[in-house]
């Protein structure tokens, strides 16, 4: 059954049936939606009802079909002008890209996981599951590694607890003690590597984007083909990577960029 935990009240319950529409990542029948959610037949076409009403999902009648509305978009595009990283790291990810003949990956940490939230490839030669706004593990990324190990102690206890530490590799840190000795490297050496942990073949450092006050808002990673190149070779961008990281940082300053509890 579809579940979001702390779903408080009716626009948390209303909260829940949007994310529900949203899983199927496809316009979506009521009876698909019925068939896996928590709610009763009545509660949940109310619901529906509701929220297509006010725009935040849009029906099709011919199809019977209900998908994400135009004031949603609308929304989501306001929110992420205002608190994703992109606008202001844009510029110097693209900087790297070029130096640097790799994809670069831009990414920020939501319950437990990270967020591709911009990426630029220099090169079409190898591609990676990380494409914009897609999610993926925090405890097998270059940059959600990076992110984790530089959160304080409450938060990454709380975003430790939320790992699944699934092995998609052989190379996976699959439990939670191996996670955190590698995490205390990290913090020690300022960059994190991805050592074929999520993606069979394919390889990142990654930098955490760091406040003056040493509050993490996100990470940046170059991620290449173990086709192409070695960690050691990642190694020798480090210089670059750390500098584009740091720029980011700076420069979210000036901005309002949100952190997780």
């Amino acid at each position: 059954m579809f579940d979001v935990p702390n779903a408080d009240g009716t626009v948390g319950k209303a909260m829940q049936v949007l994310d529900q529409v949203a899983s199927f990542g496809c316009p979506v029948r009521f009876s698909e939606l019925l068939s896996d959610s928590p709610f009763p037949k009545p509660t949940l076409y109310r619901f529906l009802q509701t929220l297509t009403n006010q725009g935040m999902l849009a029906f099709d009648p011919e199809r019977q079909t209900y998908s994400m509305g135009i004031r949603l978009v609308r929304l989501a595009h306001s929110a992420w002008r205002h608190s994703s990283l992109v606008p202001i790291a844009r510029p110097h990810i693209e900087s790297l890209a070029a130096k640097v003949g790799e994809a670069v990956h831009l990414a920020q940490f939501d319950n437990g996981h990270v967020l591709f939230v911009d990426k630029y490839k220099a090169t079409d030669m190898f591609e990676t599951l990380a494409q914009a706004g897609k999610i993926a593990p925090g405890y097998c990324t270059g940059v959600g590694k990076a992110i984790l190990a530089f959160m304080t102690e409450a938060q990454q206890n709380h975003a430790l607890d939320q790992q699944s530490y699934t092995a998609y590799t052989p190379a996976t840190l699959s439990d939670r003690a191996a996670l955190l000795a590698e995490l205390a490297w990290i913090r020690e050496n300022g960059v994190a590597y991805d050592r074929e942990e999520h993606e069979q073949g394919i390889i990142s450092i990654a930098s955490p984007i760091l406040t003056s006050k040493g509050r993490v808002v996100g990470a940046v990673s170059i991620a290449t083909s173990t086709n192409r190149y070695k960690i050691s070779d990642l190694k020798k961008q480090k210089p670059h990577l750390v500098k584009c990281a740091n720029l980011i940082g700076t420069e979210a300053e000036l901005w309002q960029v949100p952190t997780w509890s």
